[in-house]
């Protein structure tokens, strides 16, 4: 059985260990070749593929190809994409285009986001044919996964490339990410076989969540799931930006010498490390606060991780405020993912389950995190950093600027929502 757990436990540490090696990096590298105000296409275009390519993927999987052999197959593609883009980023040198290297990301991501679904798939399948308790073994198993993704951004932090630059900075992230997806691709297989549905199949609608859309006709859910996509509209845009940031301090004269501004991904790692630990303050402060609290305690969250980088630096004096705004990430992250999730299959009927969870991963991952960074990007980013003329110092200030909007974003939805939502403790079932 413990074999078990530590297999599952590397097939997780490689799932997200693929993400960390470029997802809050890869801005520092599209910046400096002279892409750094199309950065928010690249962070855009995660949550557009995952409102139909986990879909597809697991009728796929449910259907016809053993869920295992599917994440073979996805890794397999997502790592040779991720690989090609390296190569052409390193065979284009100094003249690297948006459009191709785009065009081999995006394919990249579209068969890597399903595979975070079908990891889980894998392990649960696993760990049922073994008889133990998906619910009190899952959890361990999956903080193996945080912590492949903090070893991807300490790895991709720290390893030097040239005499002043490390990974982080250049291609080579994009091919560190694309060889772990082919290792993981081989590993894999290894995985006990999960079979294929043999019994009612699902349609298409119930795949991508569309049935759950249903669940609109009860005014409580309507509210929570406007509501979650209105907090996912967050989710991304320290990903996309906080490297970025953090590493601008280091072209202003006084910041230049930081330690942290040299290492930008180092320091973003500590939201990763405070997620992992807030995943255990999950269930008592459901119990405490039940899930309008704890929303509302993930949307308060939101406010000073953006607004803690607002006002925070890489000096002695201000880098503990970066660092304060890296441990609320871990509240401001899982409790709204996690226990969203859990609301929704206690709010839902066994028939709606897999779709309503599969609505509130398109409303929030989906919708809200694709227009988020989209419009934090075109509107707000690119007009105060990267207007042409701009100094370091004026664009510093506009990153301030940015940071501080994005706050107050946040504080204006959870004052409307603490306004709005009334939680139901009872499940309804939902009309037809």
């Amino acid at each position: 059985m413990n074999n078990l757990k530590v297999r599952l436990g590397a097939l997780g540490f490689l799932e997200f260990a693929v993400w960390g090696a470029y997802l809050v990096s890869l801005g520092m590298f599209l910046n400096s070749v002279g892409l750094g105000e199309y950065t928010f296409w690249f962070y855009t275009v995660q949550g557009l593929v995952s409102l139909f390519m986990p879909g597809l993927i697991g009728v796929l999987a449910d259907r016809f190809i053993p869920a295992q052999k599917m994440l073979s197959i996805c890794h397999l593609l997502a790592g040779g994409f991720m690989i090609a883009a390296g190569w052409y980023a390193m065979d284009a040198g100094t003249d690297i285009q948006f459009a191709p290297l785009f065009t081999l990301y995006t394919l990249s991501v579209a068969f890597y986001m399903p595979t975070i679904g079908l990891n889980n798939s894998v392990a649960f399948n696993a760990l049922t044919k073994a008889g133990l308790d998906t619910v009190k073994a899952f959890p361990p198993i999956r903080v193996f996964g945080t912590v492949g993704f903090i070893a991807a951004e300490l790895m991709v932090n720290f390893l030097a490339v040239g005499s002043n630059l490390t990974i982080q900075h250049t291609y080579e992230q994009l091919f560190a990410s694309g060889i772990l997806s082919l290792i993981l691709a081989a590993y894999a297989l290894t995985m006990p076989d999960c079979g294929i549905s043999k019994g009612k199949k699902g349609s298409l609608a119930d795949s991508l969540g569309l049935t759950a859309f249903k669940l609109f006709k009860r005014r409580d859910m309507a509210i929570f799931f406007i509501f979650s996509m209105l907090l996912g509209v967050s989710l991304q845009i320290t990903n996309s930006y906080g490297t970025m940031f953090i590493e601008h301090f280091s072209n202003v004269d006084q910041f230049a010498d930081c330690f942290f501004s040299q290492n930008p991904t180092f320091l973003i790692s500590l939201s990763q490390c405070s997620e992992a630990l807030c995943i255990l303050l999950i269930p008592f402060c459901l119990r405490r606060f039940g899930i309008k609290g704890v929303m509302l305690i993930a949307m308060f969250a939101w406010v000073l991780r953006f607004g803690f980088f607002g006002i925070g630096d890489t000096s002695l004096s201000g880098v503990w405020l970066l660092i304060l705004s890296c441990i609320v990430y871990g509240v401001a992250f899982d409790f709204f993912n996690v226990s969203g999730g859990l609301y929704v299959d206690k709010q839902t009927t066994p028939e709606l389950r897999s779709s309503a969870q599969g609505l509130f991963m398109i409303m929030t991952n989906g919708i809200g995190a694709s227009l988020g960074t989209f419009i934090a990007g075109t509107f707000i980013v690119n007009k105060q950093v990267f207007a042409k003329g701009l100094t370091a110092v004026q664009q510093l200030e506009g990153w301030r600027y940015s940071w501080l909007v994005f706050a107050a974003y946040a504080l204006v939805v959870a004052v409307l929502f603490f306004l709005i939502f009334k939680e139901k403790k009872q499940h309804n079932e939902v009309a037809a």
